[in-house]
């Protein structure tokens, strides 16, 4: 899984010449030693704890698409994590109509937050004309950028489903038809998305890393599903109900004595939370997978 850096300085109070005069003078003094490329990673590290880390949206090109019946305009949707030295970034693809059905329902809970949002309106020919596509993408840009902006809404489930649901809900199908292959493609490009979308609610994640160790599995790769397993099993250290705790802690058990690593601390928390538990039907890590977004 991709590490990332999640300290912030506030430096907001001490003038930022003196700031940057004063980090150069005492790294010098401290860091004499150090040859040029230690020096810049020392430096790389500084500013990954000083930069405060936020999405920026871009929306680069479009694409028509023409069925039988039908005929629209996707946008191409870059989002890049700024601040950091992260180099990620992820893409997915949007219409007009998924923009406007996201608009609909964050009036629902935010009308007041979005009084002066504006939305690009539906014309009734020009729709495929440069011009158009030109204004909707610099729109739906801006638009994206605004939500983002305040707090709620980029936290809200229905901004953040907009972003990844779709992705999701095609891996989640190939899982069920045994594409794990490509499943696997599609989680791992989600993922990153939804940490960075997420990083307040580290167990929100948690489903898809699990689907994650179960492609992993079945395509006989134990190595990286323990892997991902072990930064789920992180994720839920406080969270020893959660409805994923048992299934990953069995499936863990198992990939631990295939690799031939120690599973006894492990087996001792499935036992002692299973002799807490009343007896009720525990579905397999698997099993649980399958039933994710299951129309």
């Amino acid at each position: 899984a991709t590490k990332k850096c999640h300290t912030y300085c506030n430096l907001s109070v001490i003038p930022l010449q003196w700031t940057k005069t004063h980090m150069t003078q005492q790294a010098e003094s401290s860091h004499s030693s150090m040859t040029t490329k230690e020096l810049q990673e020392y430096w790389k590290k500084e500013k990954c704890q000083c930069r405060q880390v936020s999405l920026v949206f871009e929306i680069p090109s479009t694409r028509i698409v023409e069925h039988h019946l039908s005929k629209y305009v996707m946008y191409k949707i870059i989002i890049l994590q700024t601040g950091s030295f992260d180099c990620n970034k992820s893409i997915i693809e949007r219409r007009y109509s998924d923009f406007e059905k996201l608009h609909r329902k964050l009036l629902e809970d935010f009308s007041e937050e979005m009084e002066d949002v504006t939305f690009p309106k539906k014309t009734l020919t020009g729709n495929f004309t440069e011009e158009i596509i030109n204004e909707r993408k610099l729109a739906f840009k801006d638009y994206l950028r605004l939500l983002y902006s305040m707090r709620y809404i980029r936290r809200s489930k229905k901004f953040i489903d907009f972003l990844t649901r779709p992705e999701l809900e095609e891996a989640y199908g190939c899982l069920r038809g045994g594409q794990y292959t490509k499943a696997l493609e599609i989680l791992l490009e989600v993922i990153g998305l939804q940490e960075r979308l997420m990083r307040g609610n580290p167990v929100s994640v948690v489903p898809t890393l699990c689907a994650i160790v179960v492609c992993h599995k079945d395509l006989e790769n134990p190595a990286s599903a323990f892997e991902y397993g072990e930064e789920a099993l992180l994720r839920l250290r406080v969270h020893t109900s959660h409805r994923y705790y048992i299934p990953l802690l069995e499936t863990m058990i198992a990939l631990a004595y295939e690799l031939g690593k120690d599973f006894l601390a492990l087996q001792e928390k499935l036992e002692e939370l299973k002799a807490k538990k009343h007896p009720v039907k525990i579905f397999t890590l698997k099993e649980l997978a399958v039933r994710e977004y299951v129309q």
